[in-house]
């Protein structure tokens, strides 16, 4: 057990530097010996996910769920793969769950947002975010895409008008 403790201290402190490649390896050491050592599943999706490889680091947020059902951040970080492998509703039901778990989660709120935006619902997505907001006023990705979202519906609803105008039909 202290072996894993140590290996997974080393592993962390390899994705710090940079070296996700080498500490996959030391997570696969970890994870040979004790398959179902949760924190070892968990850093190894994030380093997946930090490489890109968001299906591989779906399979391993799958697999520390099964262990963990309601561990909010593995919702998240799930939601957050599946977001960016563009599968937007799939990540709004992980948010979902996450929010179920934890009903001031301003991570789950903002990112549940941007998931809606990109699927074209931003009354929706405006919703979360000032959700979020209400949890912590200062939450940088909350501001901004808030910020982005009214922007975009703005825009959409100048365009609707324009089109609905017997001028231009």
């Amino acid at each position: 057990m202290e072996n894993s403790k140590s290996l997974l201290n080393d592993a962390y402190n390899l994705c710090e530097e940079g070296c996700y490649i080498l500490a996959l390896e030391y997570y696969d050491l970890v994870l040979k010996k004790d398959p179902k050592n949760i924190m070892a599943l968990i850093d190894k999706g994030v380093t997946l996910q930090n490489l890109k490889r968001y299906h591989q680091a779906i399979k391993y947020y799958d697999k520390a769920l099964s262990l963990d059902p309601k561990n909010v951040t593995l919702l998240i970080n799930k939601g957050s793969a599946l977001h960016s492998l563009r599968r937007y509703k799939e990540a709004v039901k992980c948010y979902n769950g996450a929010m179920e778990l934890d009903a001031k989660s301003a991570v789950a709120m903002a990112y549940k947002g941007l998931s809606l935006g990109e699927l074209g619902l931003l009354k929706e997505a405006i919703k979360c975010f000032n959700a979020a907001l209400s949890v912590d006023k200062k939450f940088d990705i909350a501001l901004e895409n808030k910020e982005i979202a009214l922007q975009l519906l703005k825009a959409n609803t100048r365009l609707k008008r324009k089109l609905q105008n017997p001028r231009y039909n």
